[in-house]
């Protein structure tokens, strides 16, 4: 089995997003739909001093409601054109009512959508039926910690709120998880068991640079995970980690400029005027020490060798050159009067 088959990426996926790669666009985006979460989580991005580059914070921030965050999302959306669109926040179902609108719309247009959650509040049942559309829920270990964390996101509501629905649902490994012996099999366990989890996820918490914290996993934490999860990984059907990503966690892309998510994704901030850079965690991330599951999983396929033992990560570098070329040119053009798109230029 293929690294693109088993990091759930089909073929016309790649071809779809090596088209855009080479029309000088990025196939990806991830915005910050709102400021706002009833949450305190430690170890959150999303609100730290230097998340949109200092100078600004994510709560420090416009942001909108109603018809008006429907239309400006949208104008967003059809300004980049995506293939793939992230949304995040804050806590997107503190706008739920708006995305009840957004949803069906990017579904119309043949995008995939993530929707990533605390489930703190009930996923409308309708969401179920929206077609392209992934609920993938934030979970922080088993329900002693994770309720602790993510109060009053706690197991007992999300346990009720995702009646219904197909969940990924989303681990971040921290230390704390690690010290004790047989705590993340317990965990994959009971989600394996849970009926609406269509599939788990596990990152290992990305620190920034210089960063010291409770939730940064040592070296020795991260080859010790490694080696749980290459065991656990036949015995947890739902978990989607194979073998290849698992490489990239031990030797992760060490620059943004290495990354192929980081290359390949447009960020936005609740604004939706603030780019998040150099991808979506901001500031100045420790890249030797990323752990970020969509940077694995295309940095996987990336790897993978073709017939001959080309890279794909070397095709990727080139498109993304002879791409970078074309959105250069058409700035030039649209500043010489043209309607062109310059955007991602």
């Amino acid at each position: 089995m293929n690294a693109a088959s088993t990091t759930g990426v089909g073929a016309r996926d790649i071809v779809q997003a090596w088209g855009r790669i080479l029309a000088g666009y990025r196939p990806n985006i991830s915005i910050e739909i709102t400021k706002e979460c009833p949450l305190r989580c430690p170890g959150c991005y999303a609100y730290g001093d230097e998340h949109l580059g200092g100078g600004v914070t994510l709560r420090g921030l416009s942001d909108y409601k109603g018809d008006e965050l429907v239309s400006r999302f949208m104008a967003l959306i059809d300004r980049h054109k995506p293939l793939h669109v992230s949304i995040v926040g804050g806590e997107p179902l503190v706008r739920y009512r708006e995305l009840g609108e957004i949803l069906p719309q990017l579904a119309a247009r043949g995008i995939h959508t993530q929707l990533v959650t605390s489930a703190v509040r009930p996923i409308p049942a309708e969401w179920a039926n929206i077609p392209r559309l992934q609920l993938v829920v934030s979970i922080d270990g088993l329900q002693p910690e994770h309720d602790a964390r993510r109060t009053p996101a706690t197991y007992e509501r999300i346990l009720k709120h995702i009646a219904g629905q197909q969940m990924t649902v989303h681990c971040t490994i921290t230390r704390q998880q690690v010290q004790r012996e047989g705590y993340l099999e317990e965990f994959l366990r009971f989600w394996q068991g849970n009926e609406h989890t269509r599939l788990i996820w596990i990152s290992f918490y990305t620190p920034q640079k210089g960063e010291i914290s409770t939730e940064r996993l040592t070296k020795a934490d991260r080859t010790r995970v490694i080696a749980e999860m290459r065991r656990l990984q036949p015995l947890i059907p739902k978990l989607q980690l194979v073998d290849g990503m698992l490489k990239v966690f031990a030797d992760p892309p060490q620059s943004p400029d290495e990354c192929i998510f980081a290359q390949t994704t447009d960020c936005y901030s609740s604004d939706f005027e603030h780019r998040i850079t150099p991808c979506q965690f901001g500031g100045n991330p420790d890249c030797s020490n990323c752990g970020c599951i969509a940077s694995m999983g295309l940095e996987a396929i990336g790897r993978h060798r073709l017939k001959g033992g080309l890279p794909v990560g070397k095709v990727f570098n080139v498109s993304l050159k002879i791409g970078q070329a074309v959105a250069r040119l058409r700035g030039s053009v649209s500043g010489a009067g043209s309607t062109a798109d310059t955007s991602r230029a």
